[in-house]
C-alpha cells in the first residue's frame, strides 16, 4: 500500500483558489490543484494524486518537499537550471566567441558553427545544441542585419561614392 497523501496545509481553500486562479502556467496550476486534493481528502494515497494529474510520484514528492520547506511561495517557484556544458568546453567557448564577434569572418550560419567546431576541436556537436549554445551565450540571430557586409570591399565604396 502507498504512501497517505497526508500534508499540514496551512493555507485556506479560498487562500489556493485565488492563487489557482492568479496562476499564468499549468505547472503553477498542477502544484496548487495538487495541494487542493490533499486539503480536500479526495484521494487516498499519492500514487493516486499523482496518476489523477499525469505527473510522476517522484515530482508530486519534490513539490510536497518545496512546499514543507518553504510554503506555497517556494513550491510555486521555478528554480534556474544553469549547467556548465558537458560538450562545449571553455577552450571552444573561446574560440566561439572570436569568431562570433569577427566581423572579417562570422559564422554564416548555425551549420557553419557546427561545421567549424568539428574541423578545429574534432567534436561533434548537435546543430540544435550549438543554435542553443549560441544563442544563450552570444546572443546570436539568425539574421541579425550587420553593419556591412563581410566581403565589401572598402576601397570600391570610396570610389563608388566618389564618381560624379
Amino acid at each position: 500500500m502507498g504512501k497517505k497523501a497526508i500534508l499540514d496545509i496551512k493555507e485556506s481553500d479560498l487562500e489556493l483558489r485565488r492563487l489557482l486562479a492568479k496562476q499564468q502556467t499549468l505547472k503553477g496550476e498542477k502544484r496548487l490543484k495538487s495541494l487542493l486534493a490533499i486539503k480536500s481528502g479526495k484521494f487516498g494515497t499519492r500514487e493516486e494524486l499523482a496518476t489523477s494529474f499525469g505527473i510522476h510520484i517522484r515530482t508530486l514528492e519534490r513539490w510536497l518537499v518545496d512546499y514543507r520547506d518553504g510554503g506555497v511561495e517556494m513550491m510555486l517557484k521555478d528554480k534556474p537550471k544553469n549547467k556548465t556544458s558537458k560538450i562545449i568546453t571553455p577552450e571552444m567557448h573561446k574560440g566561439l566567441s572570436q569568431r562570433v564577434h569577427d566581423p572579417n569572418n562570422p559564422f554564416l550560419g548555425y551549420w557553419d558553427a557546427q561545421d567549424w567546431v568539428k574541423q578545429e576541436y574534432g567534436v561533434d556537436v548537435k546543430y540544435q545544441r550549438i543554435r542553443e549554445y549560441l544563442i544563450q551565450h552570444f546572443k546570436t540571430k539568425p539574421k541579425t542585419p550587420r553593419k556591412s557586409h563581410y566581403k565589401k570591399d572598402v576601397e570600391a565604396e570610396k570610389a563608388f561614392l566618389k564618381t560624379p
